[in-house]
Protein backbone atom coordinates (compact mmCIF):
# COMPACT_ATOMS: atom_id res chain seq x y z
CA UNK A 1 0.00 0.00 0.00
CA UNK A 2 1.15 3.53 -1.13
CA UNK A 3 -0.23 6.55 1.07
CA UNK A 4 0.63 10.09 0.37
CA UNK A 5 -0.68 13.62 1.94
CA UNK A 6 -0.21 16.49 -0.28
CA UNK A 7 -1.91 20.35 0.46
CA UNK A 8 -2.21 21.27 -3.04
CA UNK A 9 -2.81 24.87 -2.02
CA UNK A 10 -5.93 24.78 -4.40
CA UNK A 11 -5.99 23.39 -8.14
CA UNK A 12 -7.30 25.85 -10.35
CA UNK A 13 -8.41 29.20 -8.21
CA UNK A 14 -7.70 30.67 -4.60
CA UNK A 15 -9.39 32.70 -2.76
CA UNK A 16 -7.84 36.18 -2.61
CA UNK A 17 -7.09 36.42 1.32
CA UNK A 18 -4.85 33.44 0.93
CA UNK A 19 -2.42 34.73 -1.50
CA UNK A 20 0.29 36.54 0.47
CA UNK A 21 1.54 40.05 -0.56
CA UNK A 22 5.02 40.47 -0.01
CA UNK A 23 6.06 43.84 0.51
CA UNK A 24 9.62 45.39 1.51
CA UNK A 25 10.33 46.19 5.56
CA UNK A 26 9.94 50.26 4.37
CA UNK A 27 6.82 49.80 3.31
CA UNK A 28 5.29 47.85 6.01
CA UNK A 29 6.58 50.50 8.32
CA UNK A 30 5.04 52.87 6.18
CA UNK A 31 1.40 50.92 6.94
CA UNK A 32 1.78 50.77 10.15
CA UNK A 33 2.68 54.44 10.77
CA UNK A 34 0.25 55.62 8.32
CA UNK A 35 -2.30 53.48 10.65
CA UNK A 36 -1.60 55.15 13.90
CA UNK A 37 -1.58 58.28 12.86
CA UNK A 38 -5.07 58.19 11.75
CA UNK A 39 -5.88 57.09 15.57
CA UNK A 40 -4.14 60.16 16.51
CA UNK A 41 -5.52 63.68 17.57
CA UNK A 42 -5.76 65.63 13.94
CA UNK A 43 -2.56 68.10 14.02
CA UNK A 44 -0.81 70.00 10.95
CA UNK A 45 2.44 68.06 11.68
CA UNK A 46 0.26 64.39 11.02
CA UNK A 47 -1.36 65.53 8.04
CA UNK A 48 1.89 66.76 6.44
CA UNK A 49 3.37 63.22 7.26
CA UNK A 50 0.01 61.22 5.89
CA UNK A 51 0.15 63.24 2.75
CA UNK A 52 3.94 61.97 2.47
CA UNK A 53 3.08 58.61 3.27
CA UNK A 54 0.02 58.93 0.87
CA UNK A 55 2.90 59.66 -1.67
CA UNK A 56 5.24 56.65 -0.78
CA UNK A 57 2.56 54.02 -0.57
CA UNK A 58 1.01 55.00 -3.97
CA UNK A 59 -2.21 56.35 -3.02
CA UNK A 60 -1.99 59.21 -5.58
CA UNK A 61 -2.07 56.43 -8.07
CA UNK A 62 -5.88 55.84 -8.76
CA UNK A 63 -7.12 56.14 -12.42
CA UNK A 64 -10.66 58.12 -12.33
CA UNK A 65 -11.33 56.50 -15.90
CA UNK A 66 -11.05 52.78 -16.12
CA UNK A 67 -11.14 50.93 -19.08
CA UNK A 68 -14.01 49.44 -18.00
CA UNK A 69 -16.37 49.22 -14.72
CA UNK A 70 -18.31 45.59 -13.90
CA UNK A 71 -21.55 46.21 -12.77
CA UNK A 72 -23.79 43.49 -10.73
CA UNK A 73 -27.56 44.67 -10.95
CA UNK A 74 -29.87 42.04 -9.76
CA UNK A 75 -27.72 39.25 -10.39
CA UNK A 76 -26.89 40.50 -13.85
CA UNK A 77 -23.18 41.38 -15.17
CA UNK A 78 -23.22 44.81 -16.13
CA UNK A 79 -20.28 46.91 -18.46
CA UNK A 80 -19.34 50.53 -18.95
CA UNK A 81 -16.55 51.65 -21.07
CA UNK A 82 -14.24 54.59 -20.68
CA UNK A 83 -16.03 56.30 -23.87
CA UNK A 84 -19.16 54.55 -23.60
CA UNK A 85 -21.99 56.14 -21.18
CA UNK A 86 -24.01 53.35 -21.53
CA UNK A 87 -23.71 50.69 -19.69
CA UNK A 88 -24.09 47.39 -21.29
CA UNK A 89 -25.94 43.70 -20.32
CA UNK A 90 -23.35 41.00 -20.49
CA UNK A 91 -25.63 39.81 -22.84
CA UNK A 92 -25.22 42.56 -25.34
CA UNK A 93 -21.68 41.92 -26.12
CA UNK A 94 -21.39 38.43 -26.54
CA UNK A 95 -23.84 35.37 -26.11
CA UNK A 96 -21.94 34.55 -22.62
CA UNK A 97 -24.29 34.14 -20.28
CA UNK A 98 -22.08 33.19 -17.40
CA UNK A 99 -20.66 34.47 -14.04
CA UNK A 100 -17.55 35.40 -12.76
CA UNK A 101 -16.55 34.71 -9.19
CA UNK A 102 -14.38 37.54 -8.42
CA UNK A 103 -13.27 36.50 -4.74
CA UNK A 104 -10.78 34.25 -6.33
CA UNK A 105 -7.72 34.26 -8.38
CA UNK A 106 -7.15 32.03 -10.95
CA UNK A 107 -3.66 29.67 -10.45
CA UNK A 108 -1.06 29.77 -13.28
CA UNK A 109 -1.62 26.38 -15.31
CA UNK A 110 1.99 25.38 -15.39
CA UNK A 111 1.44 25.45 -11.40
CA UNK A 112 -1.77 23.03 -11.96
CA UNK A 113 0.61 20.93 -14.29
CA UNK A 114 3.63 20.73 -11.47
CA UNK A 115 0.41 19.34 -9.31
CA UNK A 116 -0.03 16.40 -11.47
CA UNK A 117 3.64 16.07 -12.09
CA UNK A 118 4.49 15.47 -8.31
CA UNK A 119 1.32 13.33 -7.70
CA UNK A 120 2.22 10.95 -10.57
CA UNK A 121 5.61 11.06 -9.65
CA UNK A 122 4.70 9.36 -6.27
CA UNK A 123 1.67 7.00 -7.94
CA UNK A 124 0.21 6.47 -4.95
CA UNK A 125 -2.88 4.01 -3.88
CA UNK A 126 -4.50 6.44 -0.94
CA UNK A 127 -4.14 10.31 -1.75
CA UNK A 128 -5.05 12.63 1.10
CA UNK A 129 -5.24 16.41 -0.43
CA UNK A 130 -5.40 19.37 2.01
CA UNK A 131 -6.78 22.80 0.10
CA UNK A 132 -9.36 21.76 -2.46
CA UNK A 133 -11.10 24.48 -3.85
CA UNK A 134 -14.58 22.21 -4.83
CA UNK A 135 -15.72 18.79 -5.75
CA UNK A 136 -15.90 20.08 -9.60
CA UNK A 137 -12.24 21.25 -9.75
CA UNK A 138 -10.97 17.71 -8.13
CA UNK A 139 -12.81 15.54 -10.11
CA UNK A 140 -11.50 17.16 -13.40
CA UNK A 141 -8.54 17.73 -12.12
CA UNK A 142 -8.41 13.98 -11.12
CA UNK A 143 -9.59 12.67 -14.56
CA UNK A 144 -8.03 15.37 -16.81
CA UNK A 145 -4.82 16.17 -16.00
CA UNK A 146 -2.57 13.20 -13.83
CA UNK A 147 -3.55 11.74 -17.16
CA UNK A 148 -1.27 13.78 -18.83
CA UNK A 149 1.32 12.69 -16.89
CA UNK A 150 0.96 9.09 -17.06
CA UNK A 151 -0.72 8.99 -14.00
CA UNK A 152 -4.19 6.48 -13.92
CA UNK A 153 -7.60 8.54 -12.67
CA UNK A 154 -8.19 7.83 -9.09
CA UNK A 155 -11.36 5.72 -8.58
CA UNK A 156 -13.19 7.16 -6.16
CA UNK A 157 -12.48 11.17 -5.12
CA UNK A 158 -14.38 12.01 -2.18
CA UNK A 159 -14.50 16.01 -0.92
CA UNK A 160 -16.04 17.09 2.21
CA UNK A 161 -16.84 20.69 2.68
CA UNK A 162 -15.81 22.70 5.40
CA UNK A 163 -17.29 25.51 6.58
CA UNK A 164 -14.59 27.85 7.07
CA UNK A 165 -15.59 29.59 3.23
CA UNK A 166 -11.87 29.82 1.94
CA UNK A 167 -12.13 26.60 -0.39
CA UNK A 168 -9.23 24.55 1.79
CA UNK A 169 -11.62 21.55 1.74
CA UNK A 170 -10.13 18.12 2.44
CA UNK A 171 -10.21 15.16 -0.25
CA UNK A 172 -9.86 11.50 -0.44
CA UNK A 173 -8.31 9.84 -3.48
CA UNK A 174 -8.14 5.81 -3.61
CA UNK A 175 -7.47 3.51 -6.93
CA UNK A 176 -6.23 -0.22 -7.21
CA UNK A 177 -8.79 -2.05 -5.16
CA UNK A 178 -8.71 0.51 -2.03
CA UNK A 179 -12.27 1.33 -1.05
CA UNK A 180 -13.50 3.94 1.20
CA UNK A 181 -16.38 1.88 3.17
CA UNK A 182 -17.17 4.94 5.94
CA UNK A 183 -16.36 8.49 7.03
CA UNK A 184 -17.01 10.17 10.19
CA UNK A 185 -16.52 13.99 10.64
CA UNK A 186 -15.54 15.00 13.72
CA UNK A 187 -15.89 18.48 15.24
CA UNK A 188 -12.35 18.95 17.16
CA UNK A 189 -13.12 22.78 17.28
CA UNK A 190 -15.51 25.14 16.81
CA UNK A 191 -14.72 28.67 17.81
CA UNK A 192 -16.10 31.94 16.08
CA UNK A 193 -13.45 31.77 13.85
CA UNK A 194 -14.60 29.06 12.00
CA UNK A 195 -15.66 25.54 12.68
CA UNK A 196 -12.61 22.75 12.40
CA UNK A 197 -13.19 19.17 11.21
CA UNK A 198 -11.66 16.07 11.55
CA UNK A 199 -12.29 13.37 9.04
CA UNK A 200 -12.45 9.75 9.88
CA UNK A 201 -11.88 7.61 7.13
CA UNK A 202 -12.13 3.67 6.70
CA UNK A 203 -11.21 2.40 4.03
CA UNK A 204 -10.77 -1.26 2.92
CA UNK A 205 -7.92 -2.66 1.49
CA UNK A 206 -8.44 -5.22 -1.91
CA UNK A 207 -6.94 -7.91 0.48
CA UNK A 208 -9.83 -7.29 2.55
CA UNK A 209 -7.75 -5.18 5.16
CA UNK A 210 -9.24 -2.21 7.63
CA UNK A 211 -6.90 1.10 7.78
CA UNK A 212 -8.14 4.22 9.80
CA UNK A 213 -7.17 7.52 7.97
CA UNK A 214 -7.54 10.80 9.89
CA UNK A 215 -7.07 13.65 8.36
CA UNK A 216 -6.87 17.02 9.70
CA UNK A 217 -6.33 20.94 8.82
CA UNK A 218 -5.19 22.62 12.28
CA UNK A 219 -5.81 26.51 12.32
CA UNK A 220 -3.59 28.96 11.28
CA UNK A 221 -3.76 32.69 11.99
CA UNK A 222 -0.61 34.40 11.33
CA UNK A 223 -1.68 37.57 12.49
CA UNK A 224 -2.66 36.08 16.42
CA UNK A 225 -0.52 33.73 16.97
CA UNK A 226 -1.37 33.37 20.58
CA UNK A 227 -5.16 33.07 19.40
CA UNK A 228 -3.89 30.26 16.41
CA UNK A 229 -1.71 28.50 19.27
CA UNK A 230 -4.62 28.05 21.53
CA UNK A 231 -6.88 26.37 18.99
CA UNK A 232 -4.37 24.33 17.80
CA UNK A 233 -3.46 22.59 20.57
CA UNK A 234 -7.13 22.19 21.41
CA UNK A 235 -7.55 20.50 18.07
CA UNK A 236 -4.53 18.31 18.60
CA UNK A 237 -5.74 16.90 21.96
CA UNK A 238 -9.12 16.28 20.46
CA UNK A 239 -7.32 14.30 17.29
CA UNK A 240 -5.56 12.77 19.86
CA UNK A 241 -8.38 11.59 22.30
CA UNK A 242 -9.92 10.28 18.43
CA UNK A 243 -7.14 8.30 18.15
CA UNK A 244 -6.72 7.14 21.27
CA UNK A 245 -10.72 5.65 21.19
CA UNK A 246 -9.74 4.18 17.53
CA UNK A 247 -7.01 2.18 20.03
CA UNK A 248 -9.48 1.18 22.35
CA UNK A 249 -11.53 -0.31 19.63
CA UNK A 250 -8.33 -2.50 18.90
CA UNK A 251 -7.56 -1.07 15.56
CA UNK A 252 -4.07 -1.01 15.04
CA UNK A 253 -4.10 0.14 11.27
CA UNK A 254 -4.11 3.89 11.96
CA UNK A 255 -2.78 6.95 9.85
CA UNK A 256 -3.03 10.08 10.80
CA UNK A 257 -1.80 12.92 7.81
CA UNK A 258 -2.63 16.61 7.25
CA UNK A 259 -1.32 20.08 7.80
CA UNK A 260 -1.00 20.72 11.19
CA UNK A 261 0.51 24.47 10.63
CA UNK A 262 3.28 23.77 12.95
CA UNK A 263 6.63 22.54 13.52
CA UNK A 264 6.95 19.69 15.31
CA UNK A 265 8.52 21.09 18.77
CA UNK A 266 5.86 23.77 18.92
CA UNK A 267 3.77 22.91 22.36
CA UNK A 268 0.77 23.00 20.55
CA UNK A 269 0.89 19.48 18.89
CA UNK A 270 2.89 18.01 21.80
CA UNK A 271 -0.56 16.03 23.30
CA UNK A 272 -0.56 14.11 19.50
CA UNK A 273 3.35 14.07 18.55
CA UNK A 274 4.52 13.43 22.65
CA UNK A 275 1.30 11.83 23.99
CA UNK A 276 0.49 9.13 21.92
CA UNK A 277 2.79 6.41 20.06
CA UNK A 278 2.04 7.90 16.69
CA UNK A 279 5.32 7.61 14.74
CA UNK A 280 6.28 10.17 12.25
CA UNK A 281 7.12 8.84 8.76
CA UNK A 282 10.17 11.48 8.88
CA UNK A 283 11.65 9.59 11.47
CA UNK A 284 11.76 6.38 9.69
CA UNK A 285 14.92 4.81 8.15
CA UNK A 286 13.46 4.26 4.93
CA UNK A 287 12.95 8.18 4.75
CA UNK A 288 14.81 9.13 1.28
CA UNK A 289 14.48 12.91 0.17
CA UNK A 290 16.83 15.23 -2.01
CA UNK A 291 18.88 16.80 0.26
CA UNK A 292 19.80 20.67 0.10
CA UNK A 293 22.88 21.89 -1.61
CA UNK A 294 25.60 22.74 -1.19
CA UNK A 295 26.42 24.09 2.94
CA UNK A 296 23.29 23.36 3.80
CA UNK A 297 23.31 19.81 3.40
CA UNK A 298 24.92 19.31 6.62
CA UNK A 299 22.67 22.21 8.27
CA UNK A 300 19.56 21.83 10.57
CA UNK A 301 16.97 24.67 10.72
CA UNK A 302 15.18 24.88 13.82
CA UNK A 303 11.98 23.04 12.41
CA UNK A 304 12.70 21.53 9.35
CA UNK A 305 12.11 17.66 8.78
CA UNK A 306 15.81 16.77 9.09
CA UNK A 307 19.23 17.37 8.01
CA UNK A 308 19.61 19.02 4.70
CA UNK A 309 15.69 19.19 4.21
CA UNK A 310 15.83 22.71 5.81
CA UNK A 311 11.96 23.51 4.88
CA UNK A 312 9.91 24.19 7.75
CA UNK A 313 7.71 21.15 8.49
CA UNK A 314 4.31 22.09 8.77
CA UNK A 315 2.59 18.46 7.31
CA UNK A 316 2.35 15.36 8.82
CA UNK A 317 1.98 11.94 7.90
CA UNK A 318 1.60 9.31 11.23
CA UNK A 319 1.46 5.84 11.86
CA UNK A 320 0.24 3.61 14.05
CA UNK A 321 3.16 1.27 15.42
CA UNK A 322 2.06 -1.37 13.76
CA UNK A 323 2.43 -0.02 10.44
CA UNK A 324 5.23 2.09 11.11
CA UNK A 325 7.25 -1.25 11.55
CA UNK A 326 5.54 -2.41 8.70
CA UNK A 327 7.09 0.52 6.13
CA UNK A 328 9.24 -0.40 2.89
CA UNK A 329 10.39 3.12 1.65
CA UNK A 330 9.11 6.54 1.91
CA UNK A 331 10.07 9.87 1.47
CA UNK A 332 9.27 13.88 0.75
CA UNK A 333 9.13 15.31 -2.57
CA UNK A 334 9.95 19.13 -3.24
CA UNK A 335 10.57 19.20 -6.81
CA UNK A 336 7.16 21.27 -7.32
CA UNK A 337 8.37 23.78 -4.65
CA UNK A 338 10.01 27.22 -5.59
CA UNK A 339 13.30 27.36 -3.43
CA UNK A 340 13.43 30.91 -1.59
CA UNK A 341 17.05 32.12 -1.89
CA UNK A 342 18.85 29.60 0.26
CA UNK A 343 18.86 26.57 0.90
CA UNK A 344 18.38 25.26 -2.90
CA UNK A 345 16.61 21.72 -4.01
CA UNK A 346 16.65 19.92 -7.40
CA UNK A 347 13.02 21.25 -8.91
CA UNK A 348 11.52 19.98 -12.21
CA UNK A 349 13.04 22.27 -15.13
CA UNK A 350 9.71 23.69 -16.27
CA UNK A 351 9.33 25.41 -12.66
CA UNK A 352 10.33 28.87 -14.12
CA UNK A 353 9.39 31.01 -10.88
CA UNK A 354 7.02 31.06 -7.75
CA UNK A 355 4.26 31.32 -9.40
CA UNK A 356 4.27 28.10 -10.84
CA UNK A 357 5.51 26.01 -7.71
CA UNK A 358 2.54 23.25 -7.53
CA UNK A 359 2.65 24.58 -3.96
CA UNK A 360 4.85 25.48 -0.42
CA UNK A 361 4.21 22.62 0.78
CA UNK A 362 6.48 19.24 -0.03
CA UNK A 363 5.06 15.55 -0.42
CA UNK A 364 5.07 12.84 1.98
CA UNK A 365 4.70 9.34 1.12
CA UNK A 366 5.90 5.81 2.39
CA UNK A 367 4.93 2.42 0.99
CA UNK A 368 3.95 -0.53 3.72
CA UNK A 369 2.50 -3.81 4.28
CA UNK A 370 -0.54 -4.57 6.37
Amino acid sequence: MKIATFNVQNLFHRDRSLIQKTVGKCVSDWIVEFDTLLTKEKSASNTERLRELSFLLDFDKTYQNPYVVMRKKAGELYLKGMNCSKELKSGELTDWNGWIKVQTVPIDPEATNHKAMVISEINPDILVLQEVEDKMSLDEFNKFHLPKFNCAPFSESILIPSSEGKSREQALLLKNGYQLESIKIHTIDDSESATQELLEYEIQSPKGKTIHLLSAYFYENKCDKEKAFEIRKNQAYQASVIYKMLQIQSKINIVVAGTFNAPSYCNSLAQLLQETDLKDISKNKTFNVDFDEGQDATYFRLGAYRMGVNIKQEDYLLLSPSLFSNVKSSGLNRKGVWPEKRPNWGIYSSLQNKSQAASEHPVMWCELTI
